[in-house]
């Protein structure tokens, strides 16, 4: 199975519940190819001579993807913008910048290819049967970019209060996301770790591990002080990813104990976790569970149980899930639905697959709600079958 082969294969569109029509902010409807809402949301800012904070998605999409999406400016806003791997239409006007809480949902239409005759014939139904029945609603493998190639989360080392091993991943580990450039930087950093001038000369262009350095070339071993000047976004970003890896272990676990072996498995990212049938059968279908934080409460003994033993596992308690290290980045707070329900779904007859011969392609429609990874959903479709 192949999914993403050509960015057309991977099709997304924001809904989103638009604010009244009105207001000091230009609202627009944006496509792109090939590139990451960052670098529209930069190339956009960088065309109207505008702050980059001016420029406001409610919601991040894939580089290997055709999206469309929308975005507010604020200011009166062309008709048209027009750069590299994107368009933007203005559609109107709104009285305040978009927020991820305007969006609705997305629609996604996937052709998945390299198929065999036997995964094809049956992906079509075994979709229908996750918008009755459910799938676990796990967090996917891009929300885990800042994992380390050892499989480790500088988020992880925060939590435990391990400021120079935090460090160590930002400065000279390469994290799965790094670009090639930091990558390159950061095995020499591994190398060299303490020289911190000598670091600093070869240190990537414009990049925040430049102020990182400038401050350890003074204060060479002051690694929390240090750590607290990689940009704060950047930092919550780290504990974000390891809080969804802790949920998604928490959600594999409570599954498991409420309703024995599992139908199937699923991998996400150097994860394998369980599914399971019929799971709106068996629980409630708006069953929501609490993303890991100190102040979460779980008031069902079993999942206060697995949470107690998912987080025994990692030396951790509910307690440390505070980045005391930091001054100002923070777990955030809320919960998860625990089954996610595709809708609007459809599917085409199998056919030949042109890009790999011999095989077949099937194209997948549906509507997830926001937070919710269409891979994940795709993938979970043949992890039904693909018993381990």
């Amino acid at each position: 199975m192949r999914l993403k082969t050509v960015p057309e294969d991977f099709l997304v569109e924001e809904q989103i519940r638009f604010p009244p029509d009105g207001g000091p902010y230009a609202l627009y409807r944006i496509q792109k190819r090939g590139v990451t809402t960052l670098e529209v949301q930069a190339r956009m800012a960088r065309m109207l001579r505008l702050p980059l904070s001016a420029v406001s998605f409610p919601a991040l999409k894939d580089r290997d993807a055709v999206a469309v999406q929308y975005a507010t400016v604020r200011g009166p806003g062309p008709a048209h913008l027009r750069g590299p791997g994107f368009t933007a239409e203005r559609v109107g006007r709104s009285p305040r910048p978009l927020t991820p809480s305007d969006l609705a949902g997305n629609r996604f239409v996937v052709t998945v290819r390299d198929l065999s005759p036997s995964e094809a014939a049956g992906l079509g139904a075994r979709l229908s049967t996750a918008a009755e029945e459910g799938i676990p609603n796990y967090f996917d493998a891009q929300r885990f970019g800042s994992r380390t190639e050892s499989g480790d989360f500088p988020g992880r080392r925060i939590l435990r209060r391990d400021a120079e091993g935090a460090l160590r991943a930002v400065l000279a580990e390469p994290l799965v996301g790094d670009p090639a450039d930091v990558r390159a930087f950061k095995r020499e950093a591994a190398s060299r770790w303490g020289q911190w001038r000598s670091l600093l000369e070869i240190a990537p262009r414009p990049s925040n591990l430049r102020s990182v350095l400038t401050f350890l070339c003074d204060h060479p071993t002051d690694f929390h002080r240090a750590l607290n000047l990689v940009t704060p976004r950047v930092l919550s970003l780290y504990l974000a990813a390891y809080q969804s890896f802790l949920w998604n272990r928490i959600a594999a676990g409570y599954l498991q104990a409420r309703l024995g072996a599992p139908s199937g498995f699923v991998e996400v990212g150097s994860e394998v976790l369980p599914l399971f049938p019929a799971l709106s059968g068996h629980l409630p279908a708006d069953m929501a569970v609490p993303l890991p934080h100190h102040r979460a409460v779980y008031g069902d003994p079993l999942l206060a149980k697995v949470v107690e033993d998912v987080l025994e596992a990692e030396a951790l308690t509910l307690s440390d899930l505070k980045p005391r290290l930091l001054r100002r980045a923070y777990l955030p707070r809320g919960e998860r639905r625990l089954i996610l329900r595709p809708s609007d779904v459809s599917a085409s007859p199998p056919a030949p697959d042109e890009r790999f011969p011999g095989r077949q392609k099937i194209t997948l429609t549906f509507v997830l709600p926001p937070g919710a990874y269409a891979t994940l959903v795709v993938r979970s479709l043949l992890g039904a079958i693909n018993r381990y």
